[in-house]
Formats: structure tokens, sequence, C-alpha cells
């Protein structure tokens, strides 16, 4: 399922192979929530801007339309018209920042849907079984995310508790993987560290279930309060205790630079929604820092947003254009906004892996971590 191909310090280079088809690690996850980007983005421009695998939510689908829906039209795979990996997080995180009036015991979570108020419950098995029906390449085990910082000792019972819930979830992913009406038998499983900021419970929490027979393992639980160099500081407590031979997935993050920190300690997954999100606001990423593209300087500026950048938006329209777009509430702003967010960061993993393959990653890492942050 995964080969490592080689190391630049820390910098993993490697393939995942899958039944949905392969990925080069390391990857960044093109983020659609409800089996769509937003911004108008769809699967075939996706395919055209380098997507190598796609991420949705497992709690969002279970609410509209529904796993069932999914399970009927044939998998997600079907539903949305993509031939590449598709990765399903747990609904966990959604859960525990989204959930109203939630209970949590050791047998799941119930909670109020933030739609319409009505009463769910997950668990463990529950998560497996929507995201069985989903059909996505990866599943993600069902995990209690919390605030950072959280006091020590109930960090401490939520790690047990995750930990708990990961052996019940590979129990269900087995027994659901064996069943004649499972879509995708081969349904791969990630755990997911936990542990908040406290550096004994991460290390704990990651010896203990690198012994449970997961094909993928997760950082969870960063990027929600804490300072971005307390993240790195985990990453590094956490990362030599991951198994070499299975993929790495950094959760939930992040922004260019915290991606190219990411690939330094070793991971090799990345999501996150900010370039889509960013760019519906008008904030565009470049490989000369970031870009307001709603400032007045860009109102009558016929250049394309970045003249070596290849992404349909650059090839075809200039930011005085685009930044007319979004002050009028077009959607084809957003739409072309988005697609060259995304296309950037398809293109940094790129250029990322190249540099891993020439051994060069230490410059790119060096040219790169701050310039990417510039504002223009």
């Amino acid at each position: 399922m995964f080969k490592l191909i080689k190391m630049d310090g820390h910098a993993r280079r490697g393939h995942f192979e899958s039944v949905h088809g392969s990925a080069e690690t390391p990857v960044f996850m093109n983020v659609g929530t409800s089996a769509a980007i937003k911004g108008g983005i769809s699967t075939t421009d996706l395919r055209e801007i380098g997507c190598q695998i796609e991420l949705s939510n497992t709690y969002h689908l279970h609410v509209r339309p529904g796993d069932e829906v999914i399970y009927k039209m044939g998998g997600i795979h079907k539903f949305f018209n993509w031939d590449r990996p598709v990765l399903t997080d747990s609904g966990g995180f959604q859960v525990f920042s989204l959930a109203q009036l939630r209970k949590i015991t050791e047998e799941g979570v119930s909670f109020a849907s933030h739609i319409d108020g009505r009463r769910i419950f997950m668990g463990p098995e529950e998560s497996m079984q929507i995201q069985s029906h989903i059909a996505s390449t990866i599943a993600m085990a069902f995990d209690e995310c919390v605030e950072n910082p959280s006091p020590y000792d109930y960090v401490k019972n939520s790690v047990e508790r995750t930990t708990c819930w990961l052996k019940r979830c590979i129990a269900e992913m087995k027994r659901l993987n064996s069943l004649d009406e499972t879509i995708n038998k081969n349904q791969l499983l990630f755990g997911i560290n936990q542990g908040g900021t406290y550096d004994d419970l991460r290390i704990e929490h990651m010896k203990t279930i690198r012994e449970l027979e997961c094909d993928g393992y997760a950082i969870g639980g960063l990027a929600v309060g804490e300072e971005t160099e307390v993240m790195y500081h985990i990453i590094e407590q956490v990362e030599p205790l991951m198994p070499k031979d299975k993929p790495r997935y950094l959760m939930g993050v992040g922004t260019p630079w915290n991606i190219i920190e990411g690939v330094y300690r070793g991971i090799d997954f990345f999501d996150c929604v900010m370039p889509s999100r960013n760019a519906r606001h008008g904030y565009i990423f470049t490989w000369n820092g970031t870009m307001n593209i709603n400032n007045q300087k860009y109102q009558i500026d016929s250049e394309p947003i970045d003249r070596n950048c290849k992404c349909p938006a650059c090839r075809n329209y200039s930011r005085g254009y685009i930044r007319h777009l979004l002050n009028v509430g077009e959607m084809l702003g957003m739409r072309l906004a988005v697609l060259h967010n995304l296309y950037f960061y398809n293109e940094l993993m790129a250029k990322i892996r190249e540099a891993i393959d020439s051994g060069t990653y230490e410059d790119f890492y060096k040219r790169y971590r701050l310039a990417l942050q510039e504002r223009i």
C-alpha cells in the first residue's frame, strides 16, 4: 500500500497505492467537505489542476444527503465522478466543533445536528458504517478532538477513550470489509494520535496505537488553538515513534509554510480548507508570497495573478477582472481564485517531491519557508 522511496533528512518521498489508484507523496488532499470543493470546482477541474486525493467529511455527508443515499448511488466515486483515492475523516472533529448539546460516553457521542437539531448518535461502529457506505478509499478512526489547551486529566482520559474507540474501529472495519454487500472491501483505516499539547500523552499514545493494525497514522488535534511552534514541537515528539513503512498524516494543516515545515519533520499527507476558503475572500497564494486581490491597486491590473502559473485562471484572466468578479459577488470570481490556490498547493507538493528526489529539500526549505509568508 505504501512504499518509502527516499529520505532527505526527515523529509520522506513515497508512493501510495490503493484500489482507487495511486498517489505520490508528500501529498496535499483537496478538501471537498460535502463531496464538492466550495467555489464551483468539479472533479474534472481537480484532475486538471493535479489533485491526487480528494477528502470528504463523514459527518456532513451523513447529515446531507445521507450515507445511505451515497451507498445506493454506488459509493462516492460514482456519486461525484472521481477515479482517484478519497479519504473521509471520521466526523469526530465536526462532532466536537459544530454539534451543540453533545454528551460524551464510552460508547460514543450523542449530539444535535447543526442543520436541523435532530438527535444523532455516533460512535466508532457508526462512524465505520457510515464511511463504509460512502466507500471511501481511506477511512479515519473515530476519535475525540479536544481544544488546546485543555486540562491534563481530561486530555489523559480522552486519549484512553480514543484508544478504546480505535480498537473498536479496527474490529468493525474488518467485519464490514468481509460483507458481500460492502462496496469497497479494501477500505483502509488510519488511526489518529491525540494528546493535546502534552508531550508525555502524545508519546505514550503513539507507542500504543502503533502496535495496532492500522494502514496509516495521523496526528490529530493540532492547529486548534495552540501556537504554531507548539504544533511543530509535538510533531517532533511523535514522528520518531511513527512506523516508517506507513503513511503519516497531519490533519487539518495548513498554510504553504506549515506544509513545508511538516514535510521537513517527516509528514506525508496534508489537508486543509484554507486554500479554497481564503480564495473565496480574495486571498491568493503565489510563489512571491500572499496577495489580497481585493486591493484597489489591482483594479486596472492586466497581469495574471502569477506570470509563471499555468492554472486556468492565470492562463486566461487578469487580476483586474478577477478582482471585479469578487467585488460584484460573481461566482466565477470565487471559482477562478479557488482554482488558482488549489493549483498552487498541488504544484507546491510536486516541487517538494522534486526537491526530495534530487536531495535538495534543505535548500528548498530554507528558500521558501519564509518567502511564501511575505505579503505582496
